[in-house]
């Protein structure tokens, strides 16, 4: 018997994804999970000690603050913030995005926040 492989189509994973600020995981790497997340508004400012986490941007518009300055990313962009940076992510618009990061991480970073998102949920 052949096993049936399929890919990942974000599409799909977003219409079931509503809630905004509460990524949920498509897929594992090794110990990296891939996290799909609607954005829009001001998030907190945090911080991840032990690890780097990425964002890539797959439609809208994100400004990520950090103490020193800021980067925005457009659709079809990447930015890894190093561990222990500070940022604020930042979405005038709905932005979907996909994250990188180990799993366990919270989105929050170190503290817990009513924007804190359960951790492994895969949808």
């Amino acid at each position: 018997m052949t096993k049936t492989y399929a890919p990942i189509r974000f599409p799909e994973k977003f219409d079931l994804l509503t809630e905004r600020w509460q990524p949920r995981v498509v897929a594992e790497m090794n110990d990296y999970q891939f996290k799909i997340a609607r954005l829009q508004g001001d998030f907190i400012w945090h911080h991840h000690a032990d690890t780097d986490e990425t964002f890539i941007v797959l439609e809208g518009k994100l400004r990520i603050d950090f103490r020193d300055g800021e980067v925005t990313l457009q659709a079809g962009e990447m930015f890894v913030v190093k561990k222990g940076v500070e940022h604020k992510p930042f979405a005038e618009e709905e932005v979907k995005l996909l994250l990188i990061e180990p799993r366990g991480v919270l989105n929050t970073g170190e503290q817990t926040h009513e924007r804190t998102a359960k951790n492994d949920v895969w949808i």
